[in-house]
This record gives C-alpha cells, sequence and structure tokens, in this order.
C-alpha cells in the first residue's frame, strides 16, 4: 500500500552542456536524465522515507528503462506504469540561456504515459494524497478524464487530493482542459500555485482576492503560494505563514517546484507544523536547484536537516 499516488507523464530530458547554445545548432547534450513533473514529484517522496506510487507509462525502450530503474531504485512503486510496444517514451531536449530563459523541443505526442487508466480501487487502498499536477490533465482528453477518475476514487477512499496547476495561460483556453482543471481545484485540500496560475484560474486581479476565492470552496485546507525567488506565503483559514529561500549556487531550476511539493506533501504526512514543512520544503527546491538535472539534486532527510540546521 502506498501513502501517495500520482498520475500523469513520464519524461527524459536531454541538455545542453553549456548555456547560450541554440537547438538550431550542433553543440553537446548531456542526459537523458529521468523527468516529467509527476515523477519528480513522486520520486521527492520516496526520497523523503514516504510510501508512493505512480500510474503512467513509457514505451519499451532504453528511454523508459532509464526512468523505471530511477525510480523503483528511489522506492517508488512502478506496479501501475504501463510498458508500451505502440509507442516511444516522451523526451524533450532542452538548453539554458545567461538571462535565465530556457526553449524546449518537446517529443511527447501521443507517448504511452497517456494510455494509462484509472487503476483498480484495491491499488489506491491506503491512500492518503492524491496529488495532481496541472500539465498532465493537458496531455490528452482521455488521460485527463482517467485522472479525474482517480481522483474521485482515491477521494472516496478518504485521500486527499492535492493540486499544482504546473499549466501554461495558453492550455487554459481550452474549454476541456480549463474545466478539468477547476473540478481538480473544486475537490482539492492543498493547492500549490504559482502567483500567475493563480491569478488565472480564480480570475481576480490581486492575490488577496483569490486567495479568499478560493477560501470559499470548503474543501480546501492549505493554499501554498509559491513565488519562486521571493519565497513562498501559506495561507490557511485561521493564519499565514511566509518563508524565503535557502540561497545556494543555482545550476538548474528545472523541477524545483515539483520538488517543493513533494517535500510539502511528505511534511503534512508527517504531522509537521506548517512552519517546518516550508523550511522542508524550501530545502528540497535549494537542493534540486543545485544540482544539473531535473531531478538529481541530493534529496534526502539527512541534507534537508543539514541545510535547515545551517540556516537556523
Amino acid at each position: 500500500m502506498a501513502e501517495v499516488w500520482i498520475m500523469g507523464e513520464m519524461i527524459v530530458e536531454i541538455m545542453r552542456t553549456e548555456e547560450d547554445q541554440p537547438l538550431d545548432k550542433p553543440a553537446l547534450f548531456r542526459g537523458p536524465f529521468p523527468s516529467g513533473a509527476p515523477a519528480i514529484f513522486i520520486d521527492t517522496v520516496a526520497r523523503l522515507g514516504h510510501s508512493c506510487g505512480i500510474i503512467s507509462g513509457v514505451g519499451n525502450d532504453d528511454f523508459g528503462k532509464c526512468l523505471l530503474e530511477r525510480l523503483s531504485g528511489d522506492g517508488v512503486d512502478i506496479s501501475q506504469v504501463l510498458r508500451s510496444d505502440r509507442a516511444a517514451t516522451g523526451c524533450a531536449f532542452v538548453t539554458y540561456f545567461s538571462n535565465g530563459d530556457r526553449k524546449f523541443i518537446f517529443h511527447m505526442g501521443n507517448t504511452p504515459a497517456a494510455d494509462a487508466t484509472a487503476p483498480a480501487p484495491a491499488v489506491l487502498e491506503g491512500v492518503k494524497y492524491f496529488h495532481i499536477m496541472g500539465c498532465s490533465l493537458s496531455a490528452r482528453k482521455e488521460f485527463g478524464e482517467e485522472i479525474l477518475k482517480t481522483m474521485h476514487m482515491a477521494k472516496n477512499m478518504g485521500a486527499k487530493v492535492s493540486f499544482d496547476p504546473n499549466i501554461r495561460r495558453e492550455l487554459l483556453k481550452d474549454d476541456s482542459s480549463l474545466a478539468m482543471v477547476k473540478e481538480v481545484v473544486e475537490n482539492t485540500s492543498v493547492f500549490l500555485p504559482g502567483v500567475e496560475e493563480l491569478l488565472m484560474i480564480t480570475g481576480k486581479a490581486t492575490v488577496e482576492e483569490a486567495v479568499r476565492a478560493c477560501f470559499d470552496n470548503p474543501v480546501l485546507e492549505i493554499l501554498a503560494l509559491k513565488k519562486g525567488s521571493k519565497g513562498c506565503t501559506v495561507y490557511t483559514r485561521e493564519n499565514t505563514y511566509d518563508f524565503g529561500i535557502y540561497r545556494v549556487e543555482p545550476v538548474d531550476a528545472t523541477g524545483a517546484g515539483d520538488s517543493f511539493d513533494g517535500a510539502f506533501i511528505s511534511g503534512l504526512l508527517e504531522g509537521k507544523p506548517i512552519t517546518e514543512i516550508l523550511k522542508m520544503a524550501s530545502a528540497a527546491g535549494a537542493l534540486n536547484t543545485a544540482a544539473f538535472g531535473p531531478m538529481e539534486g541530493k534529496i534526502s532527510p539527512e541534507n534537508i536537516r543539514a541545510m535547515i540546521e545551517a540556516n537556523a
């Protein structure tokens, strides 16, 4: 039995070795690195010592092997991951620029992950949190519908829903994607948006208005607003908590928010107070940023504790 489940895409990233190398010119790459927001999230949960699993799909190829070996090696239940001969594992080619911009070429078309369906109820027995990434809802309409089906199944079994919108503005112009996002929000107990996402989803002009609108939902318990280099603000019905960031030498920011989410949910599972959960999640995000590769940060309970103590 797993405490945390997620359903979403798994990809590998192949990355330029240096900044300012455009993708239309010959230059060196590094990779493949295991990636995909759902995979990064659930790998963080596993490395922090919690039972967890992912519902997804990969191709019967070496990129799929790369992902499965990494996740299973870190303790993620991969029993619900399809191995497909129909299509190859999704991948992304990535380059970084010295001004902080990134550019991607995605080869994700009709990837095997989108063939995954809601599991049998017995698979979710004992689940405490079902986490959703907004990007997974827009991968393919049918896949999004299977995620919603699984969400309702998990909730009916006593799980709480946590949600990171992780979605671009243009995707919300699609009526079916927007409807799925709204359905998830209505069932969310732990909401983990960025500022732009919060304003987009609520349609409000200010953060204050948007937060009030979110708490009109009686299901919502916690709203953790991620603000990048400005840290995070957590809202509950009774209190507001602010926290900055742990400064590290940034190497690769990809996946930092996903690792933050994984550590935040882990802290909730451990019954920690919000102030300690914020430290834990911020440390996980910083450790992720300090390494090259989407989930290569040295995230562990020991390293998180050391970072917190060093900045006490």
